[in-house]
Formats: structure tokens, C-alpha cells, sequence
């Protein structure tokens, strides 16, 4: 990151530009009905509501919606440095069940980044503000990038 207002600015509208990016190339996301709310360099924030067909047997929300709610938070966060970026790891600890009409939001949150690789934690809270699940994910960075350079100063 930058020293001064400016060169923060910069790197805001650089996150911004490529998670909005991604999103617009992730059909999976859009699929369920997800939004993305909020990024920033390494951080997002995801909402999604608890549908019907993503309830399982005990009519609560089945877990891999969870884990796809905040895989996606990871995905949008640590991309927004314009250099495409992979899972190379994930896990996840369910704390409370989502039931239908729940809506949830993922928060996440770079915690390190350095070489190729970056760790991120993610929380999914309900709209009481309880805590639904927490997530880790681990970033493995690939040559490229996000937007092209001729978009990158747009």
C-alpha cells in the first residue's frame, strides 16, 4: 500500500474494480443469489439469504452453502490487488445453524500476505449479529492479472 491519501484512494478503487470484476464472471455467486457489498485491499463482505432448496434434512442451512458463502468472501478479498489468486486450502467450523429466510453476511479479512502466498479469515453472522460460521482460507497467487492494463487506470 501507498504512503499517503492518494496512493489509499488508489489502492480502494483498484479493490473495488476487481472484485466487482470477478463478481460479474462468477456465476456461481450470482446464481445463489449472493451480493457483494463491500471490498477493499484485502477484505470483502458477502450477503446471501437462506433459500429454500438450501436447507438440508434437518431444515436448517446445508453446510457446503456456508462454505461456498465464504469461500466467496475469500475469493473477492484476496483478489483485490489485481493479481489473480487461488485457494490452495480452506477449512471452516459451523457454530450455529442458518434457517430459510436468514440472511447472512460474510466478512472477510486478510490477515498475512507475502510472496505467493496470503492467510484469511472469514466470519458469517445472521441478521442478529450471531455468529453462524468461521473460515480459513490460504492463497496461492498465480501469474497475470484481474483487469487488464489497459482498464487497470480507467
Amino acid at each position: 500500500m501507498g504512503n499517503n491519501t492518494t496512493d489509499t484512494h488508489v489502492d480502494v478503487e483498484l479493490a473495488e474494480r476487481c472484485a466487482k470484476a470477478l463478481y460479474e464472471r462468477d456465476m456461481a455467486t450470482q446464481h445463489l443469489g449472493m451480493a457483494l457489498l463491500f471490498s477493499a485491499p484485502g477484505q470483502s463482505k458477502v450477503r446471501m439469504t437462506v433459500q429454500d432448496f438450501m436447507l438440508q434434512g434437518l431444515k436448517t442451512c446445508h453446510g457446503g452453502y456456508l462454505f461456498t458463502l465464504a469461500d466467496s468472501a475469500f475469493a473477492f478479498a484476496c483478489n483485490t490487488y489485481n493479481q489473480p489468486t487461488f485457494a490452495l486450502g480452506c477449512s471452516i467450523d459451523y457454530v450455529a445453524p442458518a434457517f430459510e429466510g436468514d440472511v447472512l453476511t460474510a466478512s472477510c479479512h486478510e490477515k498475512s500476505r507475502g510472496g505467493r502466498t496470503g492467510n484469511y479469515d472469514v466470519e458469517i453472522h445472521n441478521q442478529q449479529d450471531q455468529l453462524i460460521a468461521i473460515f480459513h482460507g490460504k492463497s496461492y497467487r498465480v501469474k497475470g492479472e484481474i483487469l487488464s492494463q489497459e482498464n487497470v487506470n480507467d
